[in-house]
């Protein structure tokens, strides 16, 4: 890749990224009244891994332990991730609760890559992801005001919390000897284990609720193609060959953007402080995107092709 095509790929993949991640929240909204939200991740999981399995045809797939260790890495980072998320937030927990649980991600990844992997980040990008955050709260805030914490249910909140450990675990694990395989034959064998977790808990806890409704196709198909095979491509590839921390600070400004979209699409009211929550989280983000980790710290989150 030339200079000028890494200097695009360094701006549009992260803008992309944050934009496709934010229209999950359109997605969860068309599909809520629709169907039991763990049947539409398990029915959106099996198109992923055919589709998946068809772009990587051609291309050398994973095998034995490797094919294992990618089966696991998808059960947790996309399976636990996103079906603890949707069971929490579909049980009682308000979905503003679960989003700023959200945005707790990059600081506990932090966190544990400073203290499991000893690997040094500066001060600086501790104050950018700590300022994201705040920047975060203050955007979600008239939606948490009304929340009853004493109401909220024990199980669903645990589950949030989990969701979060999964998909940091999950991140980490991008960045191991797995990070080699090709980002399609992966994606496949990522999404069965997805499948797997998913398939379990329609089967144990899920309603089986699908009416059909031409919204929760367009959803379906939308989920698919931007959220599956473009979005988790991209965060893997973005996390594959940058710095961790830098790639996971983006998931604080996709709230506020999902802010932004409702208020576009849906005429949701956007006030003042949200907006100040949006500066103070971009400037947060950019502090921590300008962080420069030590030598130690890049010969261990290179990633050569």
């Amino acid at each position: 890749m030339n200079a000028r095509g890494a200097a695009i790929a360094a701006i549009g993949a992260p803008a992309l990224f944050v934009f496709l991640s934010s229209t999950s929240f359109i997605a969860a909204r068309a599909i809520a009244p629709h169907a039991d939200p763990i049947l539409f991740l398990f029915i959106r999981f099996l198109i992923v891994v055919v589709a998946f399995a068809v772009l990587a045809r051609k291309v050398e797939w994973p095998k034995g332990w490797q094919f294992v260790g990618h089966l696991l890495a998808g059960m947790v980072i996309n399976g636990v991730y996103l079906v603890a998320s949707f069971w929490a937030v579909a049980n009682g927990l308000a979905a503003g609760v679960m989003t700023l649980l959200g945005a707790l991600q990059p600081l506990f990844l932090a966190l544990v890559t400073v203290t499991v992997l000893r690997t040094p980040i500066s001060p600086r990008a501790w104050m950018g992801l700590v300022l994201g955050f705040t920047g975060v709260t203050l955007v979600l805030s008239p939606r948490l005001t009304s929340v009853d914490v004493a109401g909220l249910p024990a199980l669903s909140v645990v589950l949030g919390l989990l969701s979060i450990v999964a998909l940091a675990l999950g991140t980490m694990v991008q960045k191991s000897s797995l990070a080699a395989a090709d980002l399609r034959a992966m994606g496949a064998v990522q999404h069965l284990g997805a499948a797997v977790v998913a398939g379990v808990a329609s089967i144990t806890v899920g309603t089986g609720r699908w009416d059909g409704d031409p919204s929760l196709w367009l959803a379906l198909a939308w989920s698919v193609v931007a959220l599956s095979l473009a979005g988790t491509s991209l965060y893997i590839w973005m996390v594959r060959r940058g710095e961790v921390t830098r790639v996971t600070a983006l998931a604080l400004l996709v709230p506020p953007a999902t802010a932004l979209q409702a208020w576009l699409l849906f005429g949701e009211q956007l006030l003042p402080i949200q907006l100040a929550g949006f500066a103070i989280t971009l400037v947060g983000v950019a502090i921590v995107q300008g962080l420069r980790l030590s030598r130690k710290s890049q010969v261990l989150f290179r990633f050569r092709a």
